[in-house]
């Protein structure tokens, strides 16, 4: 994990469920001419869990990447080590691939690079411009990286891109495409463009540019949009019987995956939460679970003021009574929305939830909206036996994902 609480994923868990905020004002860019000034930015420098590029690639190769590459890369780089991997023949290397999306991908990048055509011509143009700015080379540069000759895949679904790039890697599997895949979504639009085009939009929160901790409130009735995130989720997916027999770590299981579009509108979600709904219902179908199995679910819950409500009527409708017995809570709260890597790191997230016990906190929860009664964690992380954990994304032009995962076999 790469993520505005530090990198690593020991580190993330320790301050999620600690209850801090990796949300703060912006000052590396000029944000004064905009209305929202914060932003989840990875932490740099002497900062506890700081973020380090050298640790990707020296400066020469940087230079062929933009952010959300290098990000992606240390990500999978970590999750790879973690797995203990490491293909000897040739087969299994043809039999480990790569899935790695990205919602947006080289936004500064190609916006840096329009200003240089415009203000110096062509001829002042990289010649990594394009390869450094494509979503597919987080994947790209994985499997350079690593020698995985399996299928060399990217998603590109917005917001449900992360969650998207695991639960497609697993069918891979399923279907027998490969054996091992390594999966997720990488972001970095933290950039004047990026920030200026949702504002547009009155997307993003700006009602708390001076109190940057408080502004991504899933639920709360002061919510007044969401706050930008950046950074990398990565897992490594494995056939069982083929982890089994090298004897590898195994953390969980992906039980449960369902899609579904709203056919409603390019941003904004249907009214009723149709499309979420039926997400959730197909994840059930696929694992095989009933409602009742779910203890926990991670909500896409992003702050803002429809998107919220809608969400937490869609599974009270799903989950009836059950609802009720569970447990939802935000993990943007305290990372803001990282997009196209929302859907990983926060599957990750349900993932240690499951093994821990512990599901973490909705950070700014202080006045429940309206109807909004379910066990929303407020504040403080909760300790609970979470035998499945659900975990919720849904994107720009109605594409809904959810991942449904449980305890190791």
């Amino acid at each position: 994990m790469v993520t505005p609480l530090g990198v690593g994923v020991a580190h993330n868990w320790e301050r999620i469920t600690n209850g801090q905020s990796g949300i703060r004002a912006i000052e590396h860019i000029d944000v004064s001419d905009l209305p929202s000034r914060v932003a989840g930015i990875v932490p740099s420098g002497d900062e506890p869990g700081a973020f380090d590029p050298d640790t990707v690639a020296d400066a020469k190769m940087r230079r062929r990447m933009t952010e959300f590459i290098i990000f992606g890369l240390r990500a999978a780089d970590d999750a790879v080590a973690d797995s203990g991997w490491v293909p000897e023949t040739d087969e299994d290397r043809e039999r480990t691939g790569v899935m790695i999306g990205s919602g947006i991908g080289g936004l500064k990048g190609i916006a840096e690079t329009a200003v240089t055509l415009e203000k110096h011509g062509p001829r002042k143009i990289s010649p990594f411009f394009v390869p450094a700015n494509l979503i597919n080379l987080v994947s790209g540069h994985a499997s350079i990286r690593h020698g995985f000759k399996g299928p060399n895949h990217a998603v590109v679904t917005a917001c449900s891109t992360g969650a998207h790039a695991i639960g497609d890697a697993s069918r891979m599997i399923m279907f027998g495409d490969a054996d091992v895949m390594v999966a997720g979504g990488a972001e970095a639009t933290i950039c004047r463009i990026g920030l200026g085009g949702f504002c547009s939009a009155k997307a993003l929160s700006t009602k708390f540019n001076d109190r940057p901790t408080e502004a991504s409130r899933p639920w709360d009735r002061d919510r007044d949009g969401f706050v930008m995130g950046e950074g990398a989720g990565i897992v490594v997916l494995e056939e069982y019987e083929h982890a089994k027999k090298r004897g590898a770590r195994i953390y969980a299981e992906i039980k449960g995956y369902g899609m579904s579009g709203d056919a409603y509108h390019i941003t904004a979600p249907v009214e009723d939460g149709n499309g979420g709904f039926r997400a959730m219902r197909a994840a059930l179908r696929n694992a095989g679970l009933n409602p009742e199995d779910i203890d926990y679910i991670n909500a896409h819950g992003t702050s803002t003021e429809l998107g919220d409500k809608i969400e937490h009527d869609a599974v009270k409708r799903l989950f009836g009574h059950h609802a009720y017995n569970l447990s939802m809570s935000s993990t943007k709260s305290s990372t803001g929305h990282l997009l196209g890597a929302a859907g990983s790191v926060e599957a990750i997230y349900s993932i240690l939830s499951v093994i821990n016990g512990t599901v973490p906190p909705t950070l700014n929860l202080d006045n429940p909206s309206e109807g909004c009664d379910l066990d929303l964690v407020p504040k403080v992380a909760k300790e609970r036996p979470v035998r499945h954990a659900m975990s919720n994304s849904f994107g720009f032009g109605g594409t809904n994902a959810c991942l449904i995962v449980g305890p190791a076999p």
